[in-house]
């Protein structure tokens, strides 16, 4: 094996935005504020990666975060071209609170029967008041029923990884067998910020005025001037407890924050509020490869060219202690002797290495920048006989 020193990572990275990283489940030995909540996350939304959790994988009750997900497939319906957010929908009967013992005192939009509405604004609707009823009329536009939105919910559920997450509601009023985790709901909530930017704006807006009834949106985070709090959603039933999600933007940095099982509406932001404020202070967001740049090159035997630009195919981002970032080195592996051409364009010769002293932090697959053909008999020749000597 061959080892390549690349220069210190605070040299040669920059603080970025884009969300593309693979997931690192890197462990940090920093001291996280004490949580007052049955479970929380801190996930940094770029790389994937969980800053800080208690009780990640609990399965609880979703309450109104379960509008999450059908905000998501609202979205995919859209991105199919199934539905567009300016289609009209006719509210039917069964989103109509009068009369409904499924939404008694629980949060509406005060939908009417027979009201046309956009697909925009009943998406409205469910994120910014909590409307169940708008859930009910977006799920029967887009699925022809509740049970069978409740099916695409899941399927999604799969398609995301949700290990620990089952719906059974549109809506997220208790029902046996609902249930998710904190760790699978910042997972959505990162699917759901690196969506449609049109879409994910919504869970900024801060009221929504319907039928002459004016709603504020129930994230008070979303006024805190210091955290830049843009979403994502609160959630409340008596078995659930205040459940908040809450994603801030620091400079070119995106934090997520999951509380669920909090005491009370205050309390589940001031919970939230810890968590982002400790991320902000304590971590950095990272490029630590750019897709198709050179870190290296290597000769190839019987190859045409001699050379190959060796590096990363992908963008590589790492959430890291700030105090640690100078410390941090890279360096990459060949995984074999010698190159030989033929070589593949991204054919993996090796491993990317992140290291601290002499402990791997992390690796990624080294790749070929450009293919390699196989050189001339006079070049292979001459080869043979070099390596030979």
């Amino acid at each position: 094996m061959k080892k390549r020193q690349l220069a210190s990572i605070s040299l040669v990275l920059a603080v970025v935005a884009v969300a593309h990283a693979e997931d690192n489940p890197l462990a940090f030995p920093l001291t996280a504020p004490a949580i007052d909540a049955a479970s929380w996350v801190l996930m940094d939304a770029t790389t994937g990666q969980v800053l800080t959790q208690g009780n990640a994988d609990e399965r609880r009750n979703p309450a109104s975060l379960t509008k999450l997900m059908t905000g998501y497939v609202v979205d995919r319906a859209i991105d199919s071209k199934h539905i567009s957010r300016d289609d009209m929908v006719t509210v039917g009967k069964d989103a109509w609170a009068a009369g409904n013992p499924v939404f008694k005192g629980s949060s509406l939009m005060f939908l009417k029967p027979g009201e046309k509405v956009s697909v925009r604004d009943l998406s409205r609707g469910v994120i910014i008041d909590s409307g169940n009823d708008a859930c009910v009329a977006l799920a029967d536009y887009v699925a022809g029923s509740q049970a069978a939105f409740v099916e695409q919910m899941n399927q999604y559920v799969v398609k995301l990884g949700l290990k620990n997450t089952h719906f059974e509601t549109v809506h997220g009023l208790d029902a046996p067998g609902q249930y998710t985790t904190a760790g699978d709901l910042a997972k959505l909530s990162r699917a759901i910020i690196s969506g449609e930017p049109d879409f994910y704006q919504m869970y900024s807006e801060k009221s929504l005025t319907w039928n002459g009834i004016t709603q504020q949106n129930r994230n008070g985070l979303l006024w805190d001037k210091t955290l830049h709090v843009d979403g994502l959603k609160t959630g409340h039933t008596e078995s659930a407890g205040f459940n908040i999600i809450a994603s801030s933007v620091d400079g070119q940095r995106r934090l997520i924050a999951v509380i669920m099982g909090g005491k009370s509406p205050k309390g589940r932001e001031e919970q939230a509020r810890k968590l982002l404020i400790w991320g902000q202070n304590n971590f950095d967001t990272v490029q630590l490869f750019h897709a198709g740049k050179e870190i290296g090159h290597e000769n190839v035997w019987y190859g045409n060219p001699h050379q190959v630009a060796v590096g990363s195919d992908k963008d590589v981002y790492l959430s890291l202690p700030r105090e640690d970032v100078k410390k941090i080195k890279a360096r990459y592996v060949i995984d074999r002797k010698d190159l030989e051409a033929p070589l593949k364009l991204h054919e993996q010769v090796g491993t990317i290495q992140l290291v601290d002293g002499d402990k791997e932090l992390a690796s990624y697959p080294l790749v070929t920048l450009k293919p390699v053909e196989k050189a001339g008999v006079i070049t292979r020749i001459t080869d043979y006989i070099k390596r030979k000597l």
